[in-house]
């Protein structure tokens, strides 16, 4: 039972940007991306996306990366921060700044590390620098600001920095203790100093204002110029845990009066505004090797200008949102910019004006989810009228509908993959081609109503969707496009349907505590009618058919068995769902609970198993025989969404109840409260958070992980195989060395089922492939029906990462083959194998068909220029040349055969 419920956070999907800075790797082919309290890195190079197993206590505001690449430093909007390893995904210290972070940024030689907050700037010793337990060493702090820092720079050589603040103006520190510079003072802005740049080995800054001005200052030593000075005895600050912090706010020279000091002189400004214009610059980056500064602007527009010329390469609009965020990679050809009010993520490479990467969010809330029948896709709805199809191995979307004009309530696939049904608030149900990427059907009622579910049938020609406003079952034909039927009889909102995969059967469920088996072909009303004593919210049928759950408004799932109309078990769940305080809640989150139920179930893949979850952080497995909670996840540690909290925080307590309620309003204003049932929050408010709740949760269909809908965003949980230890049939002669002795003694049938037995990954891989091609079809043809199971899971498993790709056809060649008669009796049981199977098959034809076909297209390109090149005059002694006009691309390809 442990084995079969390790499972573990695999990827957050459906959210690719939310706020603060954007990084590259090392080797620029990746970009990590901050994702509220968590950590995405986009192999632009593989076209893979990946979570890192970290979450903060808040969203991520700040992320800098090691020069060396292998670790970075991570603070939250509270001031929490932490050093990630990249090599093991862990976290290696917790530092607190016990205030919010501006920015971080790692010096060039990775020596140090600078942290701007409030009106101070810390300089720390990069971690793993010093030989101390403490990573985070402070070194000296720089003051002087009047208001917020807000962006730092250093020089190529680690000597100085430059750091710009609220206060209009950018002060230029030695980083060490240098005879000829300490601090230097640059104004001429009007606003907010966005950013503030050093020339590529060199002292002359570059600085940008919110309003669009631009200074160049040149400074009148070069960077070899400055001299080391003496370092002297400075005032210790005793509040310091390290005691070694040096308090610099003097510009005062060196006592040696003969010593020129560096010195600044504005020598241009620019403005990237045209007269009359109001665009407010947020964000800047500059690339010191090729001289190029990008700026993107309030309105979604981003430049790239040359400097010091400031001659202008080209600019571009990409969004109507925003640009929080741009980077340049550490070549300078790629751009990556984020937009955080629609979640955009681009990567924009300058040169050939294209994208290297375009992704985006559901920007609102996602509502609901589907697999497709292979496990290869997810395909969501959101909030925002959008519907968009998730590769699982990728993580990237690569389709985006956008025909709905309201919010989408309901997705589907169709049992042959090819075909997505969406329901809408809009009043109507579309079909989609996954091959044409079209609409080719919309289904409409006769009057006009808000679909509020829905369902199709095993063959994917029958398409019905259930009415809030009418409570009425409308079906349609997916070939036609005809309604079909209008089933009514009940009496309240219809919030749920689900077709029996076996049969034409239809459950429906509504508020009016009613769950209803239609069969849509007699056209006979409802066939049965179960009370369940409160409003339905959801329901569900297994995977064979012959049961049916039901989650109700009192927090309980109650099972029925279908072919006698019986009830066959309930689920309390209302001490397991648990809730959170929201922070203007006046009763506690106990009480709060008492209103919580599951509004979304679906069952495992084997059918032994519910999952469930409703509006809280937690997601709940039980087991359906045992009536018992097996597992209970925990989607969310992030303290930025609301109702996290079980009892209120003392911190945010006075002495007239929370900060919360306290009205910050004059007398005369009329406070505006909130309707009963409101989802998001005041949206009038200067600002609310977000409530952490689950949409909507889905088992994939080869039972290896399962997805959820989440105030973050697409959650996807997989079995962790490294955690497993789930042994089969096991007795006290079953050991490793017995089965490798076993194996010694070619008695390979029963080394296979004795690792089996023992149920070790790795050993059954040892001892599958130590198994000589040639033995494999006897070995197959003596299987026992379960080893059956057992090896089709195992090579579904291989198949996706081995690179013994034609041995393990070999073995699924041979046991289809022989076992196939057996299989096709047992199919409903072992669906999630064969599926699971059929996915690493069609991926890895998927990978090995992209190889070939660029290959294939490589030799034609070689052999084609091979002809175009003038013949070259032999020397002596030299071979013959290979006559190419007589080599064919069928030969060549033959050959390397």
């Amino acid at each position: 039972m442990s084995g079969k419920f390790s499972f573990k956070f695999s990827n957050l999907l459906g959210a690719v940007y939310r706020k603060g800075n954007l990084n590259f790797t090392k080797d620029g082919n990746s970009v990590i991306s901050p994702v509220g309290n968590r950590i995405s890195v986009f192999d632009l190079k593989n076209n893979k996306s990946e979570t890192l197993p970290i979450e903060a206590k808040m969203n991520i505001s700040c992320v800098a990366m090691a020069p060396d690449g292998n670790s970075m430093i991570v603070v939250d909007e509270g001031g929490a921060g932490m050093l990630i390893s990249l090599v093991s995904k862990t976290v290696l210290y917790h530092h607190f700044f016990h205030s919010p972070v501006h920015s971080v940024k790692y010096s060039p030689d990775g020596k140090k590390v600078a942290v701007t907050k409030e009106n101070v700037t810390l300089v720390y010793h990069a971690p793993g620098h010093t030989k101390e337990f403490n990573p985070f060493r402070l070194y000296r702090s720089f003051y002087g600001a009047y208001d917020e820092t807000t962006c730092i720079d250093w020089t190529t050589d680690s000597k100085a920095m430059v750091i710009g603040s609220k206060d209009m103006t950018s002060r230029v520190h030695a980083a060490t203790h240098l005879s000829n510079l300490v601090m230097c003072s640059l104004g001429g802005h009007k606003d907010v100093i966005v950013g503030a740049f050093f020339e590529d080995k060199s002292l002359d800054v570059y600085s940008v204002s919110r309003d669009g001005a631009l200074n160049i200052w040149e400074s009148t030593f070069d960077l070899e110029d400055l001299r080391p000075g003496v370092k002297k005895q400075t005032q210790t600050n005793k509040g310091d845990s390290d005691g070694e912090e040096e308090k610099q706010q003097t510009n005062k020279p060196a006592e040696d009066s003969t010593v020129e000091m560096v010195q600044y002189r504005r020598t241009a400004k620019h403005f990237f505004n045209k007269e009359g214009d109001f665009n407010n610059l947020t964000c800047a980056s500059y690339h010191k090797q090729s001289h190029i500064l990008v700026t993107g602007f309030q309105s979604g527009i981003f430049h790239l200008h040359e400097l010091p010329d400031f001659n202008c390469i080209h600019s571009l609009s990409i969004s109507d949102q925003i640009i929080a965020a741009v980077t340049f990679n550490p070549t300078g050809d790629w751009i990556a910019l984020g937009c955080s009010g629609l979640g955009q993520l681009l990567v924009w490479e300058w040169q050939s004006e294209s994208y290297v990467l375009k992704q985006q969010g559901h920007f609102n809330n996602m509502a609901c989810l589907d697999y497709s029948p292979d496990g290869q896709y997810i395909v969501t709805g959101g909030d925002d009228s959008k519907v968009k199809v998730w590769s699982t191995s990728s993580g990237f979307c690569f389709i985006t509908f956008t025909d709905h004009k309201a919010a989408i309530t309901a997705v589907q696939f169709a049992s042959s993959g090819s075909v997505i049904i969406s329901a809408s608030l809009d009043g109507t149900v579309r079909a989609f081609d996954m091959h044409r990427y079209r609409n080719f059907r919309t289904f409409t009622s006769p009057r006009p109503a808000q679909f509020q579910c829905l369902a199709l049938d095993s063959s994917g020609e029958i398409v019905c969707a259930g009415s809030v406003d009418s409570f009425e079952i409308f079906v349609w034909s997916l070939q036609t496009g005809r309604l079909l039927e209008v089933l009514a009889g009940h009496e309240g909102p219809i919030v749920s349907l689900s077709f029996s995969p076996s049969d034409t059967i239809l459950a429906s469920a509504s508020w009016d505590s009613n769950m209803k088996l239609w069969d849509v072909f007699e056209r006979k009303g409802a066939k049965e009618s179960f009370f369940v004593n409160s409003d339905a919210l959801c329901v569900a049928y297994r995977p064979d058919g012959k049961e049916v759950a039901v989650a109700t408004l009192k927090c309980q799932i109650l099972f029925f068995d279908v072919s006698t109309g019986t009830e066959t078990g309930s689920i309390e769940g209302r001490h397991d769902l648990g809730s959170g305080r929201k922070e203007m809640d006046l009763i506690t989150a106990k009480n709060s609970s008492k209103s919580k139920a599951f509004t979304t179930l679906c069952y495992s893949a084997d059918g032994t198993c519910v999952l469930a979850a409703g509006k809280s952080k937690h997601i709940c497995i039980y087991n359906v025989k045992e009536q018992i909670l097996v597992k209970k996840f925990e989607i969310s540690h992030n303290f930025s969404l609301d109702a996290m909290e079980e009892f209120l925080n003392r911190r945010k307590m006075t002495d007239f109840g929370s900060i919360a309620l306290i009205d910050d309003i004059d007398d005369d204003e009329q406070r505006v409260l909130s309707l009963p049932g409101v989802k998001k929050g005041d949206m009038s408010s200067r600002s609310f958070k977000p409530e952490i709740s689950v949409s909507s949760v889905k088992f994939s269909p080869t039972g290896r992980s399962w997805a959820a809908t989440t105030t973050e965003g697409l959650l996807v949980y997989s079995l962790d195989q490294a955690m497993t230890f789930d042994p089969y049939d096991l007795s006290i002669d079953v050991t490793p060395d017995i089965i490798r002795s076993t194996l010694k003694k070619k008695d390979y049938s029963n080394a296979l089922m004795l690792s089996f037995k023992l149920n070790e990954m790795q050993l059954i891989q040892e001892i599958t492939e130590r198994i000589p091609p040639a033995e494999i079809e006897l070995i197959c043809q003596n299987l026992p029906e379960n080893y059956v199971d057992k090896m089709l899971g195992f090579l579904a498993t291989q198949l996706e990462s081995s690179r013994h790709v034609e041995f393990y056809l070999i073995w699924c060649n041979h046991l289809l083959t022989l076992h196939g008669s057996q299989l096709k009796s047992r199919s409903k049981v072992i669906m999630s194998q064969l599926t699971s199977l059929q996915k690493s098959v069609l991926r890895r034809q998927d990978d090995l068909a992209t190889i070939c076909d660029s290959n294939r297209y490589i030799l034609q390109y070689v052999l084609s220029m091979s002809k175009h090149q003038p013949t070259k005059r032999k020397a002596e002694g030299d071979l013959e040349e290979i006559d190419t006009d007589s080599t064919d691309l069928d030969s060549l390809i033959g050959s390397i055969n």
